[in-house]
């Protein structure tokens, strides 16, 4: 397989991980807060969250 054929993947996976981070930016700006399963998730979650899925979405750009 040639780089070209997982083009289509990549985009698609880039844009999954921007939106990702997008929403974890928000949720840490606007502190909301998040329970699962009656555990609250902090704020520092969704920074680091952010950061990682950010990172992630870079590279994919970067790499398409």
């Amino acid at each position: 397989m040639n780089a070209a054929s997982h083009r289509p993947f990549t985009t698609v996976a880039a844009a999954v991980f921007t939106i990702v981070a997008l929403l974890q930016a928000w949720r840490a700006f606007a502190g909301i807060p998040l329970d699962i399963g009656g555990t609250a998730i902090p704020v520092a979650a969704s920074w680091v969250a952010a950061i990682v899925a950010g990172a992630l979405a870079f590279w994919g750009w970067r790499t398409r």
